[in-house]
């Protein structure tokens, strides 16, 4: 844009009848009329927006940065420095309708961050959040008055209260909506740390609308005494008004709305007016329309009308109209304005002050309530996220003739680089392992016996549910060892703002499902509790994780270390057919389940579900199971027996275990020469040879506590190579309900040669994936487990000398036969319920 149009004393004729051209054909050119050219201005808009959106995304950069850089570079300082471009495409006289459209799209998006902003979370945050975002404003706040002297030398007009005001709020405010971004991102949104960071932004954010109402209250320059004051009580009567007769109206639509159903178009079209009265009575009484609309949100209760506002206007709202205001505060910013050494020097100072300023006043608290060092810098600088408020505050500002084009230029300069070095700093500064203190149990074989059995079991459907339950409770949950059991509820992100995570209280009655997805994870959890309530010594904890596939995993691995899980449970990512084939559910499962396994802190199962549990009830409503183990040997198959065994010794379980030898005719390694136990002679212990070693001394063991057992069936087949394993296996498989085998991830054995050659599923291993294939004659389910291999410290206290050691806890329990059978949970979900 060139100088002459950045002028305020510029006088614009509008033509009132020059809205849609006739056409190029007769001789009009569209870009001399408003509708065409503001089309061309959109779509410019967006598409540079995306681009960038798309240049910056392996940076991890949030989308405001893109929005903002897009204006700026359509703006005066880098293509409006082309005078053709700027006039042809950003005249002076197309601003105003730029201007309308980009503060309607503000308003509703003000609306939606209302919506979703829960006060309720104010309430239950407690001193620490309050004091971390009243500390992390102070100082900045103090900055921002040492420096406004610096640039009031050219804004004489203006009241150096007022401009104070303005540079304090701009410095010390939290972006809220873009700090939730930030987080979801950088996977803290559910951390201790998130939510203390989110607590204090929503704190921090409505500090910073009051102060902004009073900021624009006092912009009024001629009339500052008694105007004010009208202002300030009218817009608390405002306040009053939406809290004590538009939230029981709202109330009222919602009860009128029957359970199950949306709420009709009727009540939405309302709604959406009410959004445009509110912000045109606030701009009538002096202060800023967005205020109105974010009121207006915020008295809009959490839930499915909620949702439904959330879902019909996020994409439209977001994706088309709020970039048209970043990037006209982006085509107001001209760098230009920042001239001479002295600028940038104040410009580098402000930023490098207004930063430490609040990582140093987050830091203070955060040490006084005993937190990590590391976690009250990350929180310092987390809280320096800048965006939408403070893009209104400058906006407003400048609008207000508080600001000129260089305090402008600058203040946005600062709100790009402190939003835009969060994410990297914050990825190198903080990392997540630190979150936890590391734990011991993350095995089925060191779990203690007399101690709960934590496990977190994974659904994506509601067809998951009925074999997870039964395998749950076929795993004897009693009272020396109870179960608990985590529910999480896997949800694909389409269309939100950020990945989530929920976690489920008690659901209140009577609160119908807004969405599909909500009836799905309603009817998990009401499965859940309901198997809670019916079998003993279970305790249950519903959650839901709603972020992309891609990124899943690292939710399931987040969960299940804060959780101290020993046993995370997958379903596979195949379903039985009627005609007892297997067919994709869905391909991104199975990439969920591999990086699962790759990632996980803990041991794993994959459940190839062929009905478990579904036919198999006696006599009472007691279960009848008949369970086979396959060992051949390493740490996957004994956590898998451990497991097998548990399961065991319910009085409703038989179990067989089928352990596989090494035949005479397999070429064992030669020994000729070597005296055994001889000092004199150096050996080495190779990996294959101490696994053997673990495996017959666990194998010993188990066969020493078994001895009186009659529910369970020991027997050792001889096999030469991996068919004649496979022989064995086919010979019981129609038997058994379940079998229970180990991947064998890193071990290779001459039993399951050529077994992986044609392997389909190189995740369950090769004996896994050979009894979930289609062509497997069997209508068992599989349980493939996969044993945790500690890659840290926190296992620096196993000898690898005793490898009888790692297994002890578990050993020191044998199956309790006689224990008196548990209630089990009656068939309400039944298996149609898919």
């Amino acid at each position: 844009m060139p100088p002459h149009n950045v002028s305020q004393d510029t006088i614009v004729c509008y033509a009132p009848l020059m809205i849609t051209s006739h056409g190029i054909w007769q001789g009009d050119n569209p870009l001399d009329y408003s509708l065409p050219l503001f089309v061309l201005q959109l779509s410019l808009v967006v598409v540079t927006t995306r681009i960038l959106v798309f240049l910056l995304k392996p940076f991890r950069q949030p989308r405001v940065i893109s929005e903002i850089l897009g204006g700026v570079i359509l703006g005066p300082s880098v293509m409006g420095r082309f005078s053709i471009f700027a006039n042809a495409i950003f005249p002076l006289r197309s601003v105003m309708i730029l201007e309308t459209m980009a503060n309607i799209g503000l308003l509703y998006f003000l609306f939606l961050v209302g919506v979703e902003m829960d006060i309720a979370v104010i309430r239950r945050t407690g001193r620490k959040a309050i004091l971390i975002a009243i500390a992390g404003m102070i100082l900045p706040f103090l900055i921002g008055i040492s420096f406004s002297f610096l640039l009031h030398r050219g804004t004489q007009f203006v009241k150096q209260g007022t401009f104070i005001l303005f540079l304090g709020v701009a410095l010390s405010v939290t972006a809220f909506p873009v700090l939730a971004r930030i987080l979801a991102e950088l996977k803290l949104i559910n951390t201790e740390l998130g939510r203390i960071a989110m607590s204090s932004a929503l704190i921090n954010d409505m500090c910073a609308w009051i102060l902004l109402a009073v900021a624009i209250a006092l912009a009024e320059n001629e009339r500052v005494n008694l105007t004010t004051v009208w202002v300030i009580l009218s817009s608390a009567g405002f306040i009053l008004v939406c809290i004590f007769v538009v939230r029981p109206l709202i109330f009222w639509v919602i009860q009128k709305t029957p359970e199950g159903e949306s709420v009709s178009e009727f009540y939405i079209c309302l709604i959406l007016t009410g959004v445009m009265i509110s912000g045109f009575i606030t701009d009538a009484i002096g202060t800023h329309s967005v205020f109105g609309a974010f009121i207006f949100g915020l008295v809009i209760p959490n839930g499915p009308l909620g949702v439904t506002l959330i879902e019909r206007l996020e994409d439209f709202v977001s994706g088309l109209l709020l970039p048209l205001f970043f990037a006209l505060s982006g085509l107001k910013t001209s760098i230009g304005a920042i001239n001479g050494a002295d600028t940038w020097g104040i410009l580098a100072l402000v930023i490098i002050l207004a930063c430490a300023g609040k990582v140093a006043g987050t830091l203070l608290v955060a040490l006084l309530y005993q937190m990590p060092f590391y976690d009250g810098v990350t929180l310092g600088l987390l809280m320096n996220t800048k965006g939408l408020v403070e893009m209104i505050v400058l906006n407003v500002g400048k609008d207000q003739k508080v600001l000129d084009d260089k305090s402008f230029a600058i203040m946005v300069v600062v709100a790009l680089v402190m939003t835009a070095v969060i994410t990297p700093v914050v990825t190198i500064i903080y990392k997540p392992t630190r979150r936890f203190a590391p734990y011991k149990r993350r095995t089925i074989l060191k779990t203690k016996p007399d101690s709960d059995f934590r496990t977190l079991v994974c659904i994506h459907t509601p067809r998951n549910v009925p074999t997870i339950i039964n395998l749950l409770e076929a795993s004897n949950p009693n009272q020396k060892s109870p179960l608990s059991v985590h529910v999480l509820h896997l949800v694909e992100l389409t269309g939100r703002a950020s990945a989530m995570l929920i976690v489920h209280n008690s659901r209140k009655s009577g609160r119908p499902a807004a969405n599909r997805t909500q009836a799905q994870s309603d009817h998990i959890i009401n499965a859940f509790e309901n198997f809670e309530q019916h079998a003993g010594y279970v305790s249950v904890q519903p959650l839901t994780a709603i972020s992309p596939y891609s990124t899943m995993h690292e939710d399931i691995c987040s969960v299940a270390e804060d959780k101290h899980v020993a046993f995370i449970i997958l379903p596979f990512h195949k379903q039985q057919t009627v005609d007892g084939g297997m067919e994709v559910t869905n391909p991104a499962y199975r990439i969920i389940n591999q990086n699962v396994l790759a990632n996980s802190p803990c041991s794993v199962g994959i459940l190839v579900d062929r009905g478990f549990g579904g036919a198999t009830r006696i006599a009472g409503n007691q279960i009848s199971h008949s369970l086979a183990a396959v060992f051949i040997g390493g740490p996957d198959d004994r956590e898998a027996l451990a497991f097998a065994w548990r399961m065991s010794s319910h009085p409703g379980s038989t179990l067989t275990v089928m352990r596989f030898v090494a035949g005479t005719d397999i070429e064992q390694p030669s020994t000729s020469g070597r005296v055994e136990n001889d000092p004199r002679i150096l050996t080495v212990v190779t990996d294959s040879d101490r696994e053997k070693q673990e495996d017959d001394e666990f194998i010993h063991q188990f066969r020493t506590l078994i001895e009186n057992e009659e529910s369970i069936v020991y027997t050792e087949t001889v096999a030469n190579n991996g068919e004649e394993t496979v022989g064995a296996i086919r010979s019981v498989g129609d038997v058994h309900d379940l079998f229970i085998v180990g991947r064998g991830q890193g071990t290779s054995s001459p039993l399951t040669a050529g077994l992986t050659d044609w392997s389909e599923c190189p995740e369950l291993g090769a004996i896994g994936d050979l009894l979930a294939s289609s062509d497997f004659a069997a209508t068992a389910s599989v349980l493939v487990i996969q044993q945790y291999v500690s890659t840290g410290l926190e296992d620096f206290n196993l000898s690898p000398d005793s490898p009888g050691h790692h297994h002890e806890a578990f050993m020191n329990c044998t199956p309790n036969t006689n224990q008196r059978p548990s209630p089990s949970p009656r068939a309400t979900y039944m298996q149609n319920s898919q």
